[in-house]
């Protein structure tokens, strides 16, 4: 996520039980042959383990592989990112796109049960979990002084991972290759991008068939980003005309970095009006450590339509997965106290019992991340006048990175509209709108999503996405 000073960590913690722990093995050790809670044959290959990009300081990568469902050999590779910074990728995999959808656990102590995601990004690409920085996730470093980073060591890191990856993995080296992510991926994959780029004028090998990035809800520009917030709560009636129009003339439409007393006032006042709401999806509850579960029945008055805003096709509900604890119920998850997931097999053996990682955080406030790269938009202006596509996509209902400030970016661009403003469809109902303009670079928006998009609209996402790595328009 974003913020994570702000966020509740909506997975307890977890430890891992790998049979994978050496570095550089050789892909048939990596297989993943079991996942508790699964009973069934896996729909496609998965991976799982680590790559070592420092030695000397022994920072190790993990990544989780999915192989396509469709076409492995053909279909792109999609190197997947989470934000924060500071959460692990394995938010996309449980939570958004990954090959299963996760059911409650009826009985405190037990797994969750997993079932086939028929939305799942692998039913159309390759794709690549990797838990970055160092630090995050399953990723470590022996040298505890590389919990100390920034973007520019990051995207060293995750491009060096790429290099060496595709070593392992040469079969999957000529399929084309695309960056993915959110939230704070949009700082993530640019400057990664960038370092791509970069590798082929150096002569980095093995060289990446590398095609374009897709972001969604992400930061990018810290002044536009940060002004975008204000004129998003008012077009959304979540703020008066009055402290709007007040706001406004009192910081003169900038309120972020504003030091004015009276601006700073203001905006305060517009935060507070906003405390209450939860900024990852403004129509979800907003959780404030209560495990209690959400009244089901007081709602029955009001409209169908009403009671189904916000509504998924996931089994869980959306936000207590992230403002609340998840599985087991009701209490932490420790070593020896119940059983954990993931435990992942890999060649058919027992898993260890000693963990590479002591324990495991979605997001963790172990890692001091400087963002020192300033605003993506440069990167952005680099690397479609090069030709590489992107698609930048945003939850309409988020507060935390709100579409008006990607929208604005985007346009400030200063490309020509090639395809105007207009709706896009999916089974014949409008999904989001869209504007597409020159060197194939497009903006997306998702109606009713939140802050994640695939986790609220997996139907939708899996059709912009598709469309997407085709080549094509939604």
């Amino acid at each position: 996520m974003a913020n994570t000073n702000t966020m509740v960590y909506f997975l307890v913690l977890l430890q891992i039980s790998l049979s994978i722990v050496l570095t550089q093995s050789a892909p048939e050790s990596s297989l993943v042959t079991q996942l508790p809670g699964f009973n069934g044959t896996l729909p496609s290959k998965h991976y799982a383990g680590y790559v070592t990009v420092d030695q000397n300081h022994g920072r190790n990568l993990f990544y989780y592989f999915v192989a396509s469902e469709g076409n492995p050999s053909k279909d792109p590779v999609v190197l997947w990112l989470n934000g924060g910074p500071g959460c692990s990728s394995f938010d996309g995999f449980v939570y958004e796109h990954g090959p299963f959808n996760f059911e409650k656990p009826k009985t405190k102590g037990t797994l969750p049960k997993l079932h086939l995601n028929p939305y799942s990004w692998s039913k159309v690409s390759n794709i690549i979990y990797l838990d970055s920085p160092a630090g995050v996730g399953y990723s470590y470093s022996k040298n505890k002084s590389d919990y100390k980073t920034g973007d520019l060591r990051t995207s060293i890191d995750s491009h060096t991972f790429l290099l060496e990856w595709f070593k392992l993995y040469p079969e999957f080296l000529a399929n084309p290759l695309f960056l993915a992510g959110e939230s704070f991926a949009g700082i993530y994959i640019p400057t990664l991008a960038q370092q791509i780029v970069q590798g082929f004028k150096a002569g980095a090998k093995p060289k990446l068939n590398f095609k374009g990035y897709l972001i969604g809800n992400g930061v990018t520009d810290d002044i536009i980003d940060g002004n975008a917030i204000v004129p998003f709560a008012h077009g959304m009636g979540l703020i008066s005309d009055q402290i709007f129009e007040e706001t406004k003339s009192q910081c003169n439409g900038k309120y972020y970095g504003n030091h004015n007393l009276t601006c700073l006032k203001m905006v305060l006042k517009v935060d507070k009006v906003l405390g209450g709401l939860n900024e990852y999806d403004i129509l979800e509850p907003c959780y404030h450590g209560s495990e209690k579960e959400v009244n089901t029945t007081s709602d029955n008055r009001l409209p169908l339509s009403f009671r189904k805003l916000g509504e998924t096709d996931k089994p869980m509900p959306v936000r207590k997965r992230m403002f609340g604890r998840a599985w087991p119920l009701g209490q932490p998850v420790k070593s020896g106290n119940v059983p954990t997931w993931p435990q992942l097999s890999a060649g058919g053996s027992v898993p260890c019992t000693k963990s590479v990682v002591s324990k495991w955080e979605l997001c963790t406030d172990n890692i001091k991340y400087k963002h020192n790269e300033g605003s993506m938009i440069p990167f952005h202006k680099k690397l479609t006048s090069k030709g590489y596509r992107a698609l930048i996509f945003s939850g309409d209902h988020d507060l935390c990175v709100p579409y008006t400030g990607t929208q604005a970016w985007t346009s400030s661009m200063g490309y020509k509209i090639v395809d105007e403003w207009r709706p896009w469809l999916v089974d014949d109902q409008i999904a989001g709108f869209t504007q597409g303009y020159d060197k194939n670079l497009t903006f997306l928006t998702i109606k009713g999503a939140g802050h994640t998009v695939p986790e609220y609209k997996p139907k939708e996402s899996l059709y912009f996405y598709k469309r997407f790595l085709d080549g094509l328009s939604v």
